[in-house]
């Protein structure tokens, strides 16, 4: 089902390489086109033949473009969309795909004219893995992709880009900006900062105390170190980009950290027991609800 004659992807790592992929697969559009700046990912984009031309000039990888998709990390936005802002078809329409929502309308609109519909997304989705041979097609089935555009954006334009999501197999829930960040920042930004820190904990204790910390790790965390195994610099950007959702998030952890600690301190097993109980209920609805199987890579089937 052909949505868009061209589609521009700005960013080739695991994100915009399995869209490249999807896209192919589905036929979405008529003609390809990404760029990456990354000189180690050149090779292995033309090789993977993903696209159907590789631009190394940024603004001719988007001239003519219906659909443009940012899959880069939420920093570089700004000073793409400065190059490219002038050079975007009239209706096309401009996306993204990372994890903070309300602080792109910011690093997008300055730069676009009216006639440009911006629509922020996010596809919930990924691996710790990254670079363009990390991609495949099947990384989006079944997964949430969250749309946030605003209340004026253009009903036919909003219309393509779900249809676009859903051909790509994901659910496509339409959300507020803001309200997407602090659900994100507790359902995915906070985990990764604790997982961050108890990994760089470890790290120190292993280093210090010669503790044998890493060769005796249990199953926990060996989960921690996948998610701080992510890209730094996404997830840099992520939390300078969501300051305010993700600290109010982490100052409602640290009350709950304390209440914690008081009830192991005072031996209260009672409360204890009861917040594990709490805890176990909500993994059994994250896994009643899809979102999660006991495969590696989240439980994204590679199928191609």
């Amino acid at each position: 089902m052909v949505l868009y004659k061209k589609i521009s992807i700005i960013g080739l790592g695991l994100i915009g390489s399995s869209l490249a992929r999807g896209i192919k697969e589905k036929n979405l559009c008529e003609k390809l086109v990404g760029f990456d700046s990354g000189p180690d990912s050149q090779i292995p984009i033309i090789n993977l033949n993903i696209v159907d031309l590789l631009e190394l000039d940024l603004v001719s990888a988007v001239k003519g473009a219906d659909l443009v998709i940012l899959a880069t990390p939420v920093g570089a936005y700004s000073e793409i969309v400065e190059k490219i802002g002038s050079h975007l078809k009239n209706g096309a329409t401009l996306t993204d795909t990372g994890s903070i929502k309300e602080a792109v309308f910011g690093m997008l609109t300055p730069h676009v004219g009216d006639e440009i519909h911006i629509i922020p997304g996010h596809p919930v989705a990924g691996t710790e893995q990254s670079g363009p041979e990390a991609g495949f097609a099947s990384l989006f089935h079944d997964r949430w992709a969250i749309l946030t555009p605003l209340k004026t954006i253009d009903s036919d334009a909003l219309a393509n880009l779900t249809k676009f999501w859903q051909q790509l197999g994901s659910n496509v829930e339409i959300m507020d900006a803001s309200h997407h960040d602090k659900v994100l920042a507790i359902t995915s930004h906070v985990p990764h900062l604790i997982a961050y820190n108890i990994v760089g904990t470890a790290r120190d204790l292993e280093e210090v105390t010669k503790s044998e910390v890493i060769k005796f790790s249990a199953g926990g965390f060996r989960d921690f170190t996948r998610i701080a195994a992510s890209n730094p610099t996404m997830w840099r950007d992520v939390f300078l980009n969501n300051k305010d959702a993700v600290l109010e998030m982490l100052g409602r952890f640290s009350e709950d950290l304390t209440a914690l600690q008081r009830a192991i301190r005072w031996g209260d097993g009672e409360a204890l027991y009861d917040m594990f109980e709490k805890t176990r209920r909500i993994r059994k609805q994250i896994i009643d609800a899809g979102q999660e199987d006991d495969v590696a890579d989240f439980g994204r089937h590679q199928d191609d």
